[in-house]
């Protein structure tokens, strides 16, 4: 998947990695915003009620 990705991108060596580093950048901060606190409420770890 990551050799598909590479051979993709367009330009130089220097371009490509910089091109890759930002659609990086871009897929983390769509997890951070919007897809981890979508799928928050229903993740098992949540529940921090301590039964005795």
């Amino acid at each position: 998947m990551y050799g598909l990705l590479w051979r993709l991108l367009p330009g130089p060596v220097w371009f490509r990695l910089i091109l890759l580093l930002g659609l990086i950048a871009a897929t983390l901060v769509v997890c951070f915003q919007w897809v981890f606190p979508a799928i928050a409420p229903y993740m098992p770890f949540n529940d921090t009620t301590v039964e005795t």
